[in-house]
């Protein structure tokens, strides 16, 4: 069942680099808590006028760090076993007529078929969303 799984994210890992797919990097809590200690830090040294002074640092570090993309495969290729399994039972639902013996086979059978690709890619990006809570974005 492992090799299968392993297959899996290695067919989901072609489509999304066929696909150019990046996944936006939440920094929301990073950008949290260096907001917080901007502020903290502006009013220890600058009293009030340093808590505003840190506010305005800490939200432009934010907005810097917004928008930042990661490829897809890179982060399948980090997915825990728990994650991996979830994205198999996902996309094996469209495979379920499929029989292969290596990752290449896989590829090659889903690659060939116009449908069955779809079919993958929108599995794929329902898990990324649902599952991982990311948004994707297509192209270089």
């Amino acid at each position: 069942m492992a090799v299968q799984t392993d297959d899996v994210a290695h067919l989901c890992c072609e489509i999304s680099s066929l696909h150019h797919m990046k996944v936006a990097v939440n920094n929301s809590t990073t950008s949290a808590l260096v907001a917080g200690g901007s502020i903290l830090v502006g009013g220890l040294l600058g009293g009030p006028p340093g808590i505003a002074v840190g506010g305005v640092l800490g939200a432009l570090f934010g907005w810097l760090t917004s928008g930042q993309f990661r490829p897809l495969p890179q982060i399948l290729m980090e997915l825990s076993p728990d994650q991996r399994q979830k994205l198999y039972d996902q996309v094996t639902f469209y495979l379920i007529n499929l029989v292969w013996t290596n990752k290449a086979q896989l590829v090659t059978l889903v690659m060939g078929n116009a449908t069955l690709q779809q079919q993958v890619t929108a599995a794929l990006l329902n898990y990324v969303t649902r599952e991982l809570g990311s948004k994707v974005c297509f192209g270089d």
